[in-house]
């Protein structure tokens, strides 16, 4: 039994958003991942207010930005049940499960029909709200704004169709108690507000730890009295001791007072409770036994863990004791102060800590890449905004995704599918940080790594007083070495509509016909300059701005011509692809290419300092900066070229101009 779908509905930015879980549940972890403000707490925070608190307490702010104003402008038209905050679980059960506990919930005894479906409502008492507003002659909305949680009622309903929910049809909802979805449901949260703090914070914080071993032994010592007799037997020697100390020590104290009232037996007895005593005398430390460390003094990143830690063992605990059918548990962002390799171990442990409890579904929240990589892309959920920018749609990270990695034609479709497999292995191994990136780079080689740091400082001084300029190396910006294969994530920026610039080489080359022993036409395309280019091998450019086959000569030497006068464009608002363009009147090939020809001076005063080269006699022969460029750099010297650059410019403070196909995509990426 468990849940496999959630539906909500006029909640914050959750306005109308949908979760898909596993039909037949193969997967018992979700995660929740998605850009800051995205609704991850919201998803969260709803469970809690209809299965923690069971009471209305809602407030004006929770109501979707586009209803506040029709609860503003509330009257005898306005339709409460389309304002009404609904959260929707649907259950999915199998004939191997106990129904004793959803026996009460299903509507259909029809043995095929294995669905249940529930509805919590949050929804405006409207005679009792409007009876108030005539009341008042000014400030209604404020009145509203205010007060609006005292007419807010909450329900739980039972219902068979989706139509059910509609108001003329609101009758056929069946209204349960909170009992009923107790004895069912087993909910469980820890939430990111953990009191996890350092050593200068108050006491009471610092024993967070020992708090939780507290709650633990207090637990069990309810539920299991005779694994803790120990414990209690040396608590209830203790008093007897004590008792016969305090006869002795109290009595001339008290002496006075018993021949006053006439009470013989005034005395002072110990009672010792051992809530009280591990509460206030227990500490929760580590290190030898002669250098503990107490836990207020342990970093943050352990005092988080280990809280996180001790508060799984507690809520598999309750989990086991109550034994329902359906358990939910949801953590929030546990990567708090906590290291990356902790972070990348978490998931491991928790479903370790978990193993063994029936029916448990588990939500995770998190902003982390570590833990992202970790995990199983199947259970990754995506919370992203709509192109409306009032809702958020939950997605389905990898079976979503893969659907859109398809095409119709045979060949193209072998080749989506090894992008998507690609994408897979790359997001796990290297860079699943693109899942929080508000914006990203794509580069293709060392040389560009090392430099676009140093160019992107360049650019924000240059626009350092240009109005509303937001700096670039200040926005969340991912930037990656993809080589040739930025072809491979198109499908993956389109569906978490992530603004991305891909900076690369045009690589021209030359269509060359030699004969061959053969005396058969022998055809090559080797490198070339762009003026005397026909092709170019740089398969991203031809995939992403859609070169036509070669087989169409004419067609391809159109779409060439266009390439290199730069009149492509991605048909994709989100993307764009820069390389290099005409620049005072050249056209450089590659990146060293172009970047020698818009630094030609500067290069030959430092011609001596900088690696990578060799013939640097060539800077004063040689004038075509195609041909300089093939001659001056040594055959595996661009990385020592780009590194020796990057030392003069730190270090010496000199100035390199930006080639002006890198300056145009910065321009681009750094709008909103």
């Amino acid at each position: 039994m468990h849940i496999n779908k959630v539906v909500i509905q006029n909640f914050r930015l959750l306005k109308n958003s949908t979760l898909e879980l596993e039909k037949e549940k193969k997967k018992d972890l979700s995660l929740l991942i998605g850009r800051n403000n995205s609704g991850k707490t919201s998803f969260i925070v709803l469970f809690e207010k209809f299965l923690k608190n069971k009471s209305s307490n809602f407030s004006f702010d929770d109501f979707s930005l586009d209803l506040r104003k029709k609860l503003l402008d509330f009257n005898d038209e306005t339709n409460e049940f389309d304002l009404s905050i609904k959260l929707i679980i649907e259950i999915s059960y199998t004939k191997e499960d106990s129904l004793e506990n959803i026996s009460d919930l299903i509507l259909d005894l029809d043995p095929s029909i294995n669905i249940v479906k529930v509805l919590f409502e949050c929804i405006v008492d409207k005679k009792f709200l409007l009876e108030e507003l005539t009341k008042i002659k000014d400030g209604k909305e404020q009145f509203v704004k205010k007060n609006i949680s005292s007419f807010l009622n909450v329900n739980t309903y039972v219902f068979s169709e989706d139509s059910d929910l509609q108001k003329e049809n609101r009758n056929n909802l069946i209204k349960k108690d909170n009992k009923t979805i107790d004895r069912l449901i087993n909910f469980q949260v820890i939430h990111a507000r953990r009191e996890v703090t350092s050593s200068e914070s108050g006491q009471g914080a610092k024993k967070v730890l020992s708090n939780l071993t507290t709650t633990y032994f207090n637990r069990e010592n309810k539920t299991l009295p005779d694994q803790l007799d120990v414990i209690n037997s040396s608590i209830i020697d203790m008093d007897r001791t004590l008792n016969d100390n305090y006869s002795t020590y109290f009595n001339d104290f008290l002496n006075n007072a018993k021949e006053f009232l006439d009470l013989d037996d005034l005395k002072v007895i110990s009672d010792l409770q051992s809530k009280e005593i591990l509460s206030n005398h227990s500490r929760v430390v580590y290190g030898s036994d002669q250098d503990n460390l107490p836990e207020h003094l342990n970093g943050l990143g352990y005092m988080n863990i280990l809280y996180l830690l001790l508060n799984l063992e507690i809520k598999k605990h309750y989990f086991l004791e109550h034994k329902k059918e359906i358990n939910l548990l949801f953590i929030e962002e546990p990567e708090a102060h906590t290291h990356p390799q902790m972070q990348y171990i978490f998931i491991d442990k928790v479903k370790n800590v978990l193993s063994g409890i029936k029916n448990l579904q588990t939500f995770i929240s998190t902003h982390s890449a570590h833990i992202v990589k970790n995990s199983n892309f199947e259970d990754i959920r995506y919370f992203k905004r709509d192109k409306t920018h009032k809702n958020i749609e939950i997605k389905n990270f990898y079976s979503d995704l893969k659907r859109k990695y398809h095409d119709d034609d045979p060949d193209k479709d072998k080749a989506e599918k090894a992008h998507f497999k690609f994408l897979n292995q790359y997001l796990s191994i290297a860079s699943s940080e693109l899942f929080f990136a508000e914006k990203i780079i794509f580069i293709e080689g060392t040389t560009e790594k090392l430099l676009l740091p140093y160019f992107i400082d360049e650019y924000d001084k240059i626009n350092k007083e240009t109005p509303d300029y937001i700096k670039l190396s200040s926005q969340n910006i991912s930037i990656l070495e993809v080589g040739a294969n930025a072809k491979a994530f198109r499908h993956f920026l389109e569906f978490l509509d992530i603004k991305t610039l891909i900076i690369t080489d045009i690589d021209t080359t030359k269509k060359t016909i030699k004969p061959s022993e053969e005396d058969k036409e022998k055809i090559s395309y080797p490198s070339s300059s762009v003026a005397e280019g026909s092709h170019t091998s740089n398969y991203t450019l031809k995939y992403y701005l859609k070169a036509p086959e070669y087989i169409n000569k004419e067609e391809f030497k159109i779409w060439f011509d266009k390439l290199k006068k730069n009149n492509l464009q991605d048909d994709s608002s989100i993307i764009k692809v820069s390389y290099q363009i005409d620049e005072n009147g050249y056209h450089a090939r590659s990146f060293e290419d172009a970047f020698i020809a818009t630094n030609i001076d500067v290069i030959k005063e430092n011609r001596e300092a900088l690696e990578g080269l060799q013939k640097i006699e060539q800077f004063d022969v040689l004038s075509n900066f195609y041909d300089l460029t093939e001659q001056i750099l040594k055959p595996k010297g661009k990385s020592e070229f780009a590194s020796s650059i990057l030392w003069l410019a730190l270090s010496e403070d000199v100035e390199w101009n930006i080639p002006l196909y890198i300056k145009q995509g910065l321009a681009w990426i750094a709008k909103k």
